[in-house]
């Protein structure tokens, strides 16, 4: 059951990968935790892991289709790097319940900015 279930969250954080540009957060990590009960630092690696591929596939068709601009890319990777090592090592002293509710109040403002500003 639970590959099922793995399977149609892949699918789904896929498809909102490369049509947003989102997945492994934003779909991925609650999806793992209530429907497969991981935990939330075990969400997160784990979702950081499968969107490596994802993101090649996706970035590999929107190269295609001209959408990439790797100059700003290529910009923005050497501190994203930096970022996701920074962001990785919070969690050793960040507990699980503060993390969960810093991502959900993330993900509200996020959603509030999308829906009311341009």
């Amino acid at each position: 059951m639970n590959l099922l279930i793995a399977g149609l969250i892949g699918l789904v954080s896929g498809i909102a990968s490369g049509l947003f540009g989102v997945g492994g957060g934003i779909v991925m990590v609650p999806a793992m935790m209530f429907f497969m009960n991981v935990p939330i630092k075990t969400a997160v690696g784990t979702s950081l892991a499968v969107i490596i591929p994802t993101a090649l596939m996706g970035t590999y068709k929107h190269f295609s289709q001209g959408n990439v601009d790797w100059k700003i890319a290529f910009s923005l990777a050497p501190m994203a790097i930096a970022g996701g090592f920074g962001g990785a090592w919070l969690t050793t002293i960040i507990s699980a319940d503060n993390l969960k509710k810093s991502f959900g109040g993330f993900l509200v403002l996020v959603g509030l900015r999308l829906l009311f500003f341009k």
